[in-house]
């Protein structure tokens, strides 16, 4: 992502894009990596799977000092009796139900003990859910994101993050998406408007110095 292109000034001329202060604590969400989303011939594509296992690092480091970290995954209902507009659009997400494999977190992210894994039927990882408070109860004021796709549920739920009072952080090398077009152009977006975008270099060593 070029933050320094002629369309970025366009933004920085209407005072997009303001850096914003991470107050701790953090947290991380890791949004629908699970199998169907990394396999370029079910939901993935470009760089998926890529960003999956970018995002081992980032979950090591939670993990060790011990950060909440949520998981989320698109379930369906066997029967479909919870089809929404979401699935009207996109017909063959109903086939993500609880136990089939292509709903499963993938193996390099398996949540352990302690963690919380969130089901969820549209985009954003806070509706419909109780993840909003449990970062209250956690104390969770910086949001870490990482997962798929870029253009769709993560920033569905980094804009509903900025909405419910957190500060988003994007990990640019741990989001992907099925096109190059959609990933490129949404990262852009996000950092004028509602989040950091930040690699999981510059985020580790945050963390380290923190």
């Amino acid at each position: 992502m070029d933050k320094y292109s002629a369309d970025a000034e366009v933004f920085h001329k209407q005072s997009f894009g303001t850096p914003l202060v991470w107050p701790p604590r953090f947290g991380l969400l890791i949004v629908d990596f699970v199998r169907g989303f990394t396999d370029p011939d079910v939901f993935g594509g470009y760089n998926t799977a890529e960003a999956a296992q970018n995002t081992v690092a980032v979950l090591q480091t939670f993990r060790a000092q011990q950060l909440p970290v949520v998981f989320t995954r698109i379930v369906f209902a066997d029967d479909a009796s919870d089809a929404n507009v979401f699935s009207e659009k996109v017909p063959a997400m109903l086939a993500l139900t609880e136990t089939h494999p292509d709903s499963q977190v993938v193996d390099i992210l398996a949540p352990i003990k302690g963690e919380l894994v969130l089901n969820k039927t549209v985009p954003s990882a806070f509706f419909g859910t109780n993840l909003a408070p449990y970062y209250a109860l956690h104390g969770v004021r910086s949001v870490v994101i990482c997962g798929a796709t870029t253009s769709g549920c993560v920033r569905a739920s980094a804009v509903d993050a900025m909405s419910h009072g957190l500060k988003p952080i994007i990990v640019s090398d741990c989001v992907g998406d099925r096109v190059q077009s959609a990933h490129e152009a949404s990262l852009r977006d996000m950092d004028m408007k509602y989040c950091s975008v930040i690699t999981a270099q510059e985020l580790l060593a945050h963390l380290a110095s923190n």
